[in-house]
């Protein structure tokens, strides 16, 4: 049986990679970092296309990197759109930044134009939101897991979408697979004595960037989670350390959800966190 091994490209690879999966290739996506490393580890420091080759050849030999799962055409439509919204929230951000810079100053066609810019922009984010929620209501397992995870206070009809396009590992791995996935898995820095400070990094910035904001929300809202961020301020941790804890909590029991098909209750959630 074949089996090919290509770096992540910012998408680039999608097509060749589909295809060859659908031809009865197994096909590994890996993260480019992975193989630049390993490459230096393996005393290669020259970068060509023929070198490269040679050593994605090598990492898939020696690592056997697992088989990518490739998204259905409905899920890939439905990432499209997702990805296309968080295009347009990066441009209102911007404009927004924008309009402050003008406040003070004599450029009204200019505050105009960035003002109307700004409109244009919510009411497109607006339309999108209606499209996308149009979409993860057309197959039964998306409805039925929207409404699991929309049980949650702090998880909207956005942020679910998001997890749906952008994670669909969610509820078929472990709490520390998922939080690997995700980047909210802290990492160990230790070396003999010295205890480095955890870190967490990498994993899909989509739905980290999400899953925070869905805790900004729910550390006000959501009972057991307003208690554990509470907890981890009372043991001196600083407001962004904690508010990510909390994130890495949220999804785990996000996945347990998932994996039960069980709604959220604040009893049971509030006792896990007590038994953990």
């Amino acid at each position: 049986d074949w089996a090919v091994v290509c770096e992540a490209s910012g998408g680039y690879e999608t097509l060749v990679a589909t295809a060859l999966a659908a031809h009865g290739c197994r096909v590994s996506v890996v993260n480019p970092r992975q193989v630049r490393d390993f490459a230096k580890a393996s005393g290669i420091l020259a970068k060509t296309d023929t070198i490269d080759a040679q050593v994605i050849a090598r990492f898939g030999h020696l690592l056997q990197p697992s088989a990518t799962v490739f998204a259905s055409e409905a899920a890939q439509q439905l990432q499209d759109w997702v990805r296309r919204r968080q295009q347009l929230v990066e441009m209102l951000s911007g404009e927004k930044n924008r309009l402050q810079q003008l406040k003070g100053r004599h450029k009204v066609s200019l505050k105009d134009e960035v003002e109307a810019h700004i409109e244009w922009l919510q009411d497109r984010i607006e339309q999108l939101d209606e499209k996308i929620e149009q979409l993860s209501q057309q197959q039964s397992q998306w409805r039925a897991d929207k409404v699991l995870l929309t049980s949650v206070k702090g998880i909207g009809p956005v942020v679910s979408s998001i997890l749906l396009a952008d994670l669909p590992e969610l509820g078929h791995c472990s709490s520390k697979q998922i939080a690997a996935l995700v980047g909210l898995a802290p990492f160990n820095r230790d070396s003999g004595r010295y205890r480095g400070k955890r870190t967490t990094w990498g994993g899909r910035a989509t739905v980290r960037s999400a899953l925070y904001l869905a805790t900004l929300v729910a550390v006000r809202h959501n009972p057991p989670l307003r208690t554990l961020y509470q907890h981890f301020l009372d043991q001196g941790k600083e407001k962004k350390v904690a508010l990510i804890a909390c994130a890495r909590k949220l999804l785990t029991c996000l996945n347990a959800m998932l994996k039960s098909r069980s709604p959220w209750r604040d009893e049971l959630v509030t006792a896990h966190f007590a038994s953990n």
